[in-house]
């Protein structure tokens, strides 16, 4: 038997193989939408979360609670005790914090902690704004994934990341790229986010970053296009990996009703499969 992958990087690149998939699953469990079930439960949250996991979990290369979601309802405790069941029961599906921390020195420290240590996460997002200083406390902890925030979905996000920062008028995510690519990635754990809506943007920055992973938010409810995402950000010869695309509410919601995990499921499976459809087209 093959030992478990021991790096972020090396965890991805089992999945994407094992799974066949690069779907991610987002967790963004907001109670106005969770069905009435789950309603005033005491660990509603949870168990809501748990089902979509279980529904979905041969469907994805990784998992993503967005952090947010769970502390603005006092739920801290829920999303622990979910990273811990999806690590014991799906211990080959990635686990990916999303809560895109941005300090430094001893207070970043303790966002590492929180994140792999109280959380478990494999890999955890991160706001640069303040620099390498904001990326190497993360890195202190061999094996973890620092997903760097580079070309984000939003589209206020051009407000920064578009700024000339060079002579030859490069913009910020390109020169973020570079940085992350070329000085920052010493320990090999570093992707950066790079968001489904702004394909030309995912082409440049892959062509910087080689085959360094890219977290891909936007389709779905955001409306990022798979086919043109997925030739965006497709590494030359290896269809099918390199990417690890989240789709959240489009699959948390797609029904309301007792059927929810049903439905999850069939957007899931119908969401791999076009991700795996728009691969095979690159070949």
């Amino acid at each position: 038997m093959n030992p478990s992958p021991n790096t972020f990087t090396q965890q991805l690149q089992s999945a994407w193989a094992s799974q066949g998939s690069m779907l991610c699953v987002g967790f963004d469990p907001d109670p106005k939408r969770l069905p009435a079930v789950f309603q005033g439960k005491p660990e509603g949250i949870f168990e809501f979360c748990r089902e979509i996991a279980d529904a979905t979990a041969d469907t994805a290369c990784a998992f993503k609670p967005q952090f947010a979601y769970f502390a603005s309802q006092r739920a801290e405790a829920q999303l622990e005790k979910l990273t811990s069941y999806l690590k014991d029961k799906y211990p080959h599906v990635p686990v990916i914090l999303d809560s895109k921390r941005g300090d430094i020195g001893s207070t970043a420290d303790h966002y590492a902690l929180e994140a792999f240590e109280r959380y478990g996460a494999d890999a955890v997002t991160v706001n640069p704004y303040m620099g390498f200083d904001t990326i190497e406390p993360f890195l202190k902890h061999p094996g973890k994934g620092v997903i760097v925030l580079c070309r984000t979905s939003n589209p206020g996000g051009s407000d920064l990341q578009f700024l000339n920062v060079s002579p030859n008028g490069e913009p910020l995510y390109l020169h973020l790229a570079r940085l992350a690519a070329e000085q920052w990635n010493s320990s090999g754990q570093i992707s950066l986010v790079v968001g489904a809506t702004f394909p030309e943007e995912i082409t440049k920055v892959r062509a910087i970053v080689g085959e360094m992973p890219l977290l891909i938010p936007g389709i779905g409810a955001q409306g990022g296009d798979i086919d043109t995402t997925v030739k965006a950000g497709s590494i030359p010869n290896e269809p099918g990996r390199g990417m690890v695309i989240n789709s959240s509410r489009a699959i948390l919601y797609a029904s309301s009703g007792n059927d929810f995990a049903e439905a999850a499921r069939k957007v899931a499976i119908a969401t791999r499969d076009a991700l795996r459809a728009a691969a095979d087209k690159q070949n």
